[in-house]
């Protein structure tokens, strides 16, 4: 793929776990920071119920307007692991057992732990292409651009290797972070400046709090190092003026 066009990826968290805030995501983040990482940026992130009608929705909407779709959660051999079968209608494709999957599984346990409900994780959409899993036997799928991943972050995590040959990206994103002692107001007309001045880079400013005082991160983003480095001269000249201090974090 031409390295100039823009490649773009939303990612779809499913799981009443995290609606409920009984579960912690870090999915995001671990996709987001190996997606940029490989020059697909993120453009949007949902959090949605075990609810068949809303995955298929949400699915349909997001393969659409992105090149890739991530989704993580509801693979798993429980009732309400309903992903594979909503994915199956959202393209309208026949449930069944993945036989590769099953041999995969089959192979995985020890004779007589292959069970009703572990075999539920061999169920995809015919002709699914499978992820595999380095950590626990059970592979993720993907159907077109739209790749199903586990929810448990570890296993995610150990399954990104295998998708790199999959995902076709753009130039990475590069990322500089400048940390201030200093509040978000005091720089905040400076800052305006340099974005207004660089329309191709993505500057933002996050708050921290460190050994009892207040400091504000800049992170500039961009694909073009030498924009980054524009960026980081403006800034640093006008935090030189400012007499304003830079710390370590």
């Amino acid at each position: 793929m031409n390295k100039n066009i823009k490649v773009n990826a939303a990612i779809l968290i499913i799981g009443n776990e995290i609606l409920s805030g009984r579960t912690q995501d870090t999915n995001t983040s671990t996709l987001a920071i190996w997606l940029n990482s490989i020059g697909v940026s993120v453009g949007e992130v949902r959090v949605i119920p075990d609810n068949e009608k809303i995955i298929i929705d949400t699915v349909n909407l997001l393969r659409k307007n992105y090149n890739y779709v991530f989704t993580t959660g509801g693979i798993g051999p429980t009732h309400d692991d309903i992903t594979a079968q909503s994915i199956s209608k959202a393209f309208d494709l026949k449930y069944e057992i993945h036989k590769e999957a099953f041999k995969i599984l089959e192979a995985y346990y020890k004779p007589g732990e292959f069970n009703e409900g572990r075999q539920k994780m061999t169920w995809m959409p015919s002709n699914a292409n499978l992820i595999l899993n380095p950590t626990s036997g059970a592979p993720g799928f993907n159907v077109e651009n739209v790749f199903c991943l586990p929810g448990v972050p570890s296993i995610l995590k150990s399954m990104l290797g295998g998708l790199k040959n999959k995902i076709v990206g753009g130039e990475p994103i590069k990322s500089l972070t400048i940390n201030l002692r200093t509040v978000e107001s005091e720089i905040a007309e400076s800052l305006t400046k340099v974005q207004d001045d660089n329309n191709e880079v993505e500057i933002g400013s996050y708050p921290f709090f460190q050994a009892g005082k207040l400091g504000v991160s800049i992170v500039v983003r961009s694909e073009d190092q030498s924009k980054i480095d524009q960026c980081n001269s403006q800034i640093l000249k006008f935090v030189k003026e400012k007499k304003i201090e830079i710390v370590e974090r």
